[in-house]
């Protein structure tokens, strides 16, 4: 099952990530997707390949098949109060928009609106993206057509709710974290020598194939590690003395520290 056509209410850069990404995978044809932004002139480029854009949400969901909430947390409530009486209930509704539960979209929409969360990272510009979903009341069917659309867009599996905020963390706010490890490594490169270009390249790569081994293989990270110890060297040396500096603990003290911050913003929602 695909949608017929999809809405993407949010045209900024994870709803034009999104358009892109399933115009590029040929999952859609443009003249069956629609955009919606307020200033309508930023999304040209979707325009001149023939997607619909609009400012106008109402109508942009009437002939929908699938909405996608693309937008702001403190922007979600409103908008959906804007659309709920041009959904109906055929409609399937995702939201990809932190910190927002299923029940907070039920409590606006009704609880016969089959409603999703979907929680990619902004890999999906590229289509690398890893795609966490929930859902509370979405059929057998809707959760496949959900996977299959994050699927032309990275990898997609549907996890339970309650472990959304986790997700959210781990691999949306993960990007950041493997992001900063890369820098890192990039200023020790040029430490030991190397140009600050070349330096990334070659931490970018590494940390790409490192990723590679473990989706390609399923093995443990330890596993991989111990391909490169070696008694008495550098790599041991380095790990070690990482260890020594918190490596590890400070990057589970992060991740931690994130998952507590993704209340501040449902407490936004509370209060609209």
């Amino acid at each position: 099952m695909r949608p017929n056509k999809i809405t993407i209410i949010g045209g900024g850069n994870l709803g034009k990530a999104i358009a892109e990404g399933l115009i590029i995978s040929k999952y859609i044809e443009p003249h069956n997707l629609t955009v919606t932004r307020r200033n309508i002139k930023l999304l040209q480029s979707l325009s001149d390949q023939g997607v619909n854009v609009t400012s106008d949400n109402n109508e942009a969901v009437k002939g929908a098949d699938l909405v996608i909430l693309a937008i702001k947390p403190f922007q979600i409530k409103s908008i959906m109060e804007q659309i709920k009486d041009s959904l109906t209930a055929d409609k399937v509704v995702s939201s990809v928009v932190t910190g927002v539960s299923l029940n907070d979209m039920a409590s606006v929409l009704g609880e016969e609106q089959p409603v999703f969360r979907s929680m990619p990272n902004t890999a999906i510009a590229i289509r690398e993206s890893m795609t966490c979903i929930s859902t509370v009341n979405g059929t057998e069917e809707q959760k496949e057509m959900m996977i299959d659309l994050f699927s032309q867009l990275g990898e997609a599996i549907i996890i339970d709710e309650s472990l959304m905020a986790a997700a959210t963390v781990l691999g949306a706010s993960g990007i950041a974290y493997a992001m900063r490890f890369i820098r890192a490594a990039s200023q020790g490169g040029i430490e030991i020598g190397f140009g600050a270009q070349v330096s990334q390249i070659i931490a970018a790569q590494t940390v790409k194939g490192a990723a590679s081994l473990l989706m390609e293989t399923g093995n443990h990270p330890e596993q991989e590690i111990d391909k490169v110890t070696t008694p008495k060297g550098c790599t041991i040396a380095g790990l070690n003395e990482m260890e020594h500096q918190g490596f590890s603990s400070s990057l589970i003290s992060g991740v931690k520290t994130s998952f507590k911050a993704i209340d501040v913003i449902k407490d936004d929602f509370d209060k609209k």
